[in-house]
């Protein structure tokens, strides 16, 4: 009976070391990055037409020829203009989307090659 007691303890005591051996797990793939996006225009979820104006602002880490941004699995042109410590990446919506939602996806690098990635979603009306 000392043994299996023996054994319960040190089977109880060795768990919880091995859980937290693998870390936290809300990491979300950008934790060392320092690339950072916001301003994001228009907003997520705003009604918008199509060849309607979109950009977002990215931080100053970010290597600006890395820049890129697609629609719906199209690559989109834009315009990367140094600002504020940053960069403002502006284009217009394709006129192919019409009376659907679009996610703008915006992909870039930072330091160290990092990869840092970002979206938001909006209604392109008819």
């Amino acid at each position: 009976m000392k043994f299996r007691n023996a054994l319960l303890i040190v089977t109880l005591v060795m768990i919880p070391g091995s859980v937290w051996a693998y870390g936290d797990s809300s990491g979300g793939g950008n934790e060392g990055c320092k690339v950072k996006f916001s301003k994001h225009m228009p907003a997520h979820g705003a009604e918008v037409a199509a060849k309607s104006d979109f950009s977002v602002f990215v931080s100053g880490e970010t290597n600006p020829n890395s820049i890129k941004v697609t629609i719906k699995g199209q690559s989109v042109p834009v315009t990367v203009t140094p600002k504020n410590q940053g960069f403002q990446v502006a284009g217009i919506l394709p006129d192919t989307l019409k009376g659907a939602f679009a996610k703008i996806n915006i992909t870039a690098k930072g330091p160290s090659q990092c990869d840092a990635s970002d979206g938001w979603l909006v209604k392109v009306t008819e």
